[in-house]
Formats: C-alpha cells, structure tokens, sequence
C-alpha cells in the first residue's frame, strides 16, 4: 500500500468523521439556538413594553453565546479530526510494509551521508525494530555503525563521533516539517464548506 493511497484512505476517514462531527456541532448549535430563541420569546411574553429593549439585548447575547459556542465546539472537533488524522499518519508510517520501510531507510541513509566526511566514524540510530535493516543497509557505507535504538517511527538519526555533525532524518521529525507547512492545506482539504 502506497503512501499516497494510505494518504487517501486517511482523508476519506477524517473527511467522513469531520463531516459527522460537523453535523453534530451544527445540530448542537441549532438546539441551543432554538432554546435561546425560546427563552426570549417566553421573557417577552410576560413582560410589558417598557422591558423589550432589554429583552432583545438578551435575546442577541444569547444568540452570540450559543454562536460562540457552537463555533468553539466546531473548532474542537477540527482539532480531534486533526489529532486523528496525525496519529493514524504514524500508525501508518509504523505499519510500512518491509519494502516500502527498506526503500526510505535507504535514501534517508544516502542523504544523511552526503553531510559527513569520508574519515568521519559514523553512527546511525534508529528504530529498535529496523537494527537488521540498518545493519544490512550499511554494509554499503565505510565507517557507517549502527548505534543504540531511538524512539521513533522509523528512518535514521546519523551522528559524527568526531565531528558533532547530526542528521535527524528520522519519520517522525519529516512528519513535523510537513504537517507544519501544510497544516492549512490539510485543513481546508479535510474541512471544505
């Protein structure tokens, strides 16, 4: 399964859940403007003429509250449909097939070995569950050494013993960068009206 297709899968999710958390916020938001409407109608009923400048000022500042909060309650609800779709991006990156793990692993390596000289001692960390493909992997690289396991989701983290030279070319910290540049787009595609 491609990136691209688990990628779609997960914007079709979101897109569904947010539309039903969508639904919900503005069926709430209809509820509660129904019974402010209500309320205010009720208050007008039993007071005289004298009170209906202040009746309508309290109609209005229910209407405004219900509104904020029904837009707080849709901002919410963006933020879980967010969160969801961020962790089933790591579940993702974690269930990799072997192939498709090998392939990024090894342009991670490839790129993170361009910064480092030829003399350089050379660690890479990576994830607990790819040390055999990592030692497999630099098997092509003089000097290359794998190092203690990190916590992430995969790629690699290639250290210089000697020249504190340090690549984080690990999923998770590719995942941040693109998440926070593309946070809007991904939004706007998850949440279009």
């Amino acid at each position: 399964m491609s990136l691209e297709q688990v990628r779609d899968d997960i914007e079709k999710e979101a897109r569904a859940r947010a539309d039903e958390i969508r639904a919900d916020a503005e069926e709430r938001a209809d509820e509660i403007i129904s019974a402010a409407e209500a309320d205010a109608e009720e208050i007008k009923a039993a007071r005289s003429e004298e009170v209906d400048a202040e009746i309508a000022q309290r109609r209005e500042q229910a209407l405004s509250s219900a509104k904020l909060e029904a837009k707080q309650q849709r901002l919410e609800a963006r933020r879980d449909v967010l969160e969801e779709v961020y962790e089933e991006i790591e579940d993702a990156l974690v269930d990799l097939d072997d192939e498709a793990r090998e392939r990024l692993t090894r342009n991670l390596i490839a790129n993170a070995a361009e910064e480092f000289d030829d003399q350089d001692a050379v660690v890479v960390h990576g994830r607990a569950d790819d040390e055999a493909l990592l030692e497999a992997l630099l098997e092509e690289y003089d000097g290359f050494s794998v190092g203690e396991p990190r916590d992430c989701l995969g790629g690699v983290i290639v250290e210089s013993e000697t020249s504190r030279v340090r690549v984080n070319n690990t999923f998770d910290s590719m995942l941040d960068s693109v998440w926070d540049e593309h946070l809007k787009e991904v939004s706007a595609h998850l949440f279009e009206q």
